[in-house]
């Protein structure tokens, strides 16, 4: 019985020193999915599912990736629950305090972000991950590893993400 208790600690500690070293994923993931109260939710969801899935983690394998493919999972399952709590979402020019800096107004920038921002939560939950792991600079092979497709279809899709965005912009009256 105390080799099983030690394993599971060790498992434990293992467990929580990866979780801390890519801890950004989590949040990154759940402030792509989420706002507000909802967003911190929604990160501890994630830790939640990744604690879970954890015994099947299989070490020869990328924990980033494995780690992005469950909180993008968790996330893209919380935005299609969305609907149901969307009388309480936080309006998207309030959401912009989280990442503009309260001490800089720079109305270019907040343009472009409020711009960026209504892009992303117009697109369906699979380009917002892709976009999101676009953002983040993976390599097309870990983008098709984290959503489960092909290769080609990450270029494919990326370039159709790409021409989106420009005629957003070009539509909103930016180039």
């Amino acid at each position: 019985m105390d080799s099983i208790a030690s394993t599971h600690a060790t498992d434990a500690d293992a467990f929580a020193a990866l979780l801390d070293r890519h801890r950004g994923i989590v949040f990154k993931v759940a402030g792509t999915y989420a706002r507000g109260a909802d967003r911190d939710d929604l990160a501890q969801e994630i830790a939640a599912q990744l604690w879970r899935a954890w015994p099947r983690y299989d070490a020869s394998r990328s924990f980033s990736t494995w780690m992005y493919r469950i909180a993008l999972n968790v996330g893209i399952s919380f935005l299609r629950g969305e609907g149901q709590r969307r009388r309480h979402a936080v309006p998207l020019d309030d959401a912009l305090h989280d990442v503009a800096d309260d001490n800089v107004h720079d109305p270019v920038r907040d343009d472009g972000l409020r711009l960026l921002h209504g892009f992303i939560a117009a697109l369906a939950p699979l380009d917002r991950a892709l976009l999101l792991l676009y953002l983040e600079e993976r390599g097309t092979r870990e983008m098709a590893d984290v959503l489960g497709i092909s290769d080609s279809n990450v270029t494919t899709r990326l370039s159709r993400l790409r021409q989106r965005l420009r005629e957003h912009a070009a539509n909103q009256g930016h180039h």
